[in-house]
């Protein structure tokens, strides 16, 4: 399966909003690409700092990567109802 074009993400965003703002998604589909959309934006700022991390580009990187794990976690819990200490079990 290939990797959604930007237009087709977009595209499919926008229809996942509309199907959501009027209460047609009788499976969840709209509601789990939204969500899915919403949390790989954080994953993407924890590969974004493991990346500096691992190429060691100054002082600060460790609490970096720190903080991104952090919010990360705090985000999905948030949308999970949950605790964050639950996050990827």
């Amino acid at each position: 399966m290939g990797k959604p074009t930007t237009e087709e993400l977009a595209q499919a965003l926008e229809e996942a909003a509309r199907m959501r703002e009027q209460d047609d998604d009788p499976y969840f589909i709209a509601k789990t690409l939204l969500n899915l959309q919403y949390r790989m934006g954080f994953l993407e700022k924890v590969l974004h700092a493991a990346e500096r991390y691992l190429r060691g580009e100054g002082g600060t990187e460790h609490a970096a990567l720190h903080r991104a794990i952090e919010q990360a976690k705090a985000e999905d819990a948030h949308t999970a109802g949950r605790d964050t200490q639950q996050f990827f079990i």
